[in-house]
């Protein structure tokens, strides 16, 4: 909507005009309100390549309950140490969240977390590092490698919303030098798809990150709400320093034009060297199409090699004669024609060699991304291992000739083989993907003791998600998971359903499992009630047709108040309409207790209603229900309710479980 669109320069003139108003009664307050501190140490040695240059350091930000605004990790998403085993980041919200909005359980809206000023106060969001370190004998120069990270991009590129990162050196013999990253700087070469995992990877619901959007990390192509630079090593001739003296290095990070949505830098490697360098770093991975990294595929699939070149030193990688990249497609892939691309240079592919070729410069501390897709072929038989290492031929020199290679590396594996000759094992690996092929399991179950107590459900089979839940939002009713009360693992399903509460769901995507449904049953439990409610399922396919209904339904049938009201589970059959279960049972109605509800393809037109309370064994089983639509096609279950009790009985479902053939 446009006020979505239009909120955050409305909130802006809004606070200035609030602000002004404000003047004639109070002074506002100054930017240098005191801010968290402690003395950094983890930050520093996180980053340092040696722990011994290390004097002091210091560490502040905006945090008033604590330094929630920096981390030490081992890895967030796509990033990975570059040297040791863990990294610093800095954030204007909270460092490392898995998902960079106002609301941890996406969806949320892209605002992140702002500390003492508030959305649109003082002071900004600010988070700031210093460090004095000893530079060693023979070292003119610093190096570090950093990544800056914002969900101010795309939509605030150009405006005054420029989140800033800055790196500042104080020589006593060199003076003081500065580099910086902001959004308007155009370092910006990946968006949210690039970065999966970092809490950067938001996708705008409505598919248009235009203003303040609702977010959440389900990949969308238009609709990425972040981005970030590549991976990147800064240094030498932007900061000189002079042997054997004491300097002082700040990072900082902070808000600029609000506190609305946040950025992070990582920072890693920080060292000292005698010249200034070209250096050349290829890091290779593999991802399915809509951008998530893989080690494993099918046969039939469409894959995507991404390559980063990265040149971290300061002087310039030219485009001389040769080319500077080379990849052949291994055998069992099949390149796809015109898939190649490449954020700078040219990038072609030779049929007959099988080989892609780039011819480019990579300017001093920058990246340049090519990517390419490639078919993998059928028939492959389970495990089968396609690998692929690309060489970049480069000039280490500066002569103008190409006279080193450097191999691609995947960054997420150590092979533990050293094939470039460097005695190092982790900086040459291939990037391999195994082929396996999929067989549909005979059953899958949602236990629900892997979901977060309070929130929606979900669950996976070899990383193929086939059931998630809806999360109810409507005071007075609850359709989440439970803690505390279950039949065997330690958490349930609690539904506690009025008719305020809207239709809830349990959505299926069995096709990912290649599978026809066959039966479906789930434990649950229940009690009795004070007064009339109810509880609806309707199995549903994607048509919007009912495959079949259960009815759970609250009846007065005693004397003995308040709790009179007992359950009466029926179907739905299009001959005679609501059919109770349990017609034989004592007094037809289910007491508290676990059951299990079966529903299962009887022949192709009917289906099974079988029904086993715990302790007892089957209690009851109805053959009679006919299919107008097919059993195979359920898209979902609803939830729903027709009355508004006052006091809204609950119930608990566990073990649920899905048969396929």
């Amino acid at each position: 909507m446009e006020v979505g669109k239009n909120m955050k320069n409305n909130l802006v003139i809004f606070v200035v005009m609030l602000l002004t108003f404000s003047n004639l009664f109070f002074i506002i307050p100054s930017e240098n309100v005191a801010a968290d501190t402690y003395n950094g140490e983890d930050l520093a040695l996180a980053l340092l390549s040696n722990s011994s240059w290390l004097v002091d350091s210091s560490y502040s930000d905006t945090d008033q309950y604590g330094n929630r605004q920096s981390a030490v990790l081992t890895q967030l998403g796509t990033m990975l140490p570059t040297d040791g085993s863990t990294f610093a980041f800095l954030s204007t919200g909270i460092a490392g969240a898995d998902i960079i909005t106002t609301n941890g359980n996406e969806p949320g809206d892209e605002r992140g977390e702002w500390f003492v000023g508030g959305s649109h106060g003082y002071p900004r969001d600010r988070a700031t590092l210093t460090l004095t370190l000893q530079v060693p004998p023979y070292m003119h120069y610093l190096y570090y490698d950093v990544q800056f990270l914002s969900a101010e991009y795309p939509e605030y590129v150009g405006t005054q919303y420029n989140d800033k990162f800055t790196v500042t050196v104080d020589s006593p013999s060199q003076g003081t030098s500065s580099y910086y990253f902001d959004v308007n700087s155009g370092y910006f070469l990946l968006d949210s798809n690039g970065i999966p995992g970092t809490g950067f990877d938001i996708f705008a619901r409505s598919g248009y990150p235009g203003g303040v959007d609702w977010v959440d990390t389900t990949i969308r192509d238009p609709g990425a709400d972040a981005g970030a630079s590549g991976l990147i090593q800064i240094g030498g001739l932007n900061h000189p320093v002079s042997p054997n003296e004491q300097i002082t290095v700040t990072f900082d990070i902070r808000d600029a034009g609000d506190n609305l949505f946040d950025s992070g830098a990582y920072i890693d490697n920080l060292k000292f060297t005698g010249f200034a360098k070209t250096e050349i770093v290829a890091r290779k991975t593999i991802e399915n199409l809509d951008g998530e990294i893989i080690d494993t595929a099918e046969a039939g699939d469409t894959i995507r090699y991404r390559v980063i070149l990265s040149n971290t030193g300061s002087a310039d990688q030219h485009d001389n004669p040769g080319n500077e990249f080379e990849d052949i497609i291994p055998e069992n892939l099949t390149y796809v024609a015109g898939s190649a691309t490449t954020t700078s240079g040219s990038i072609d592919y030779n049929d007959g060699e099988h080989k892609i070729y780039w011819n480019g410069a990579v300017d001093g501390e920058s990246s340049v991304i090519l990517t390419f897709d490639a078919e993998i072929e059928n028939g492959l038989s389970n495990g089968t291992i396609i690998s692929n290492q690309g060489e970049v031929y480069w000039d280490s020199n500066e002569d103008g000739t190409n006279d080193a290679t450097e191999l691609t590396d995947n960054p997420y594996t150590d092979d533990g083989i050293d094939q470039d000759g460097d005695s190092e094992t982790d900086d040459d690996d291939p990037a391999n993907l195994t082929i396996y092929t999929f067989e549909c399991p005979s059953s899958v179950t949602e236990g629900f003791s892997d979901d977060i107590t309070g929130s929606y459900a979900n669950q996976s089979y070899l990383d193929r998600q086939w059931f998630e839940t809806s999360l109810n939002n409507v005071v007075g009713s609850d359709f989440e998971v439970a803690g505390g009360y279950y039949y065997e693992t330690t958490k349930s399903f609690k539904t506690k359903m009025r008719q305020s509460a809207g239709t809830m769901y349990w959505n299926y995507t069995l096709s990912e499992l290649n599978g026809d449904l066959s039966w479906w049953e789930v434990q649950f439990a229940c009690g009795d009630a004070c007064e009339a409610a109810d509880l609806y399922l309707d199995f549903k396919n994607s048509n919007d047709q009912n495959i079949a209904r259960l009815k759970f339904e609250y009846v007065q049938a005693g004397d003995t108040p308040p709790c009179d009201w007992v359950l009466q589970l029926s179907y739905y059959d299009l001959s005679n309409g609501w059919t109770p279960l349990l017609s034989d049972f004592p007094n037809g109605y289910l007491r508290n207790s676990w059951y299990k509800i079966k529903i299962e393809k009887n022949g192709d037109n009917n289906i099974n209603y079988i029904l086993n309370r715990t302790g007892v064994g089957m209690v009851d089983m109805d053959t009679a229900g006919r299919l107008t639509v097919p059993f195979e096609d359920l898209d979902r279950v609803e939830f729903y309710s027709t009355k508004n009790p006052v006091i809204c009985p609950m119930l608990f479902w566990d073990e649920h479980t899905v048969g396929l053939t």
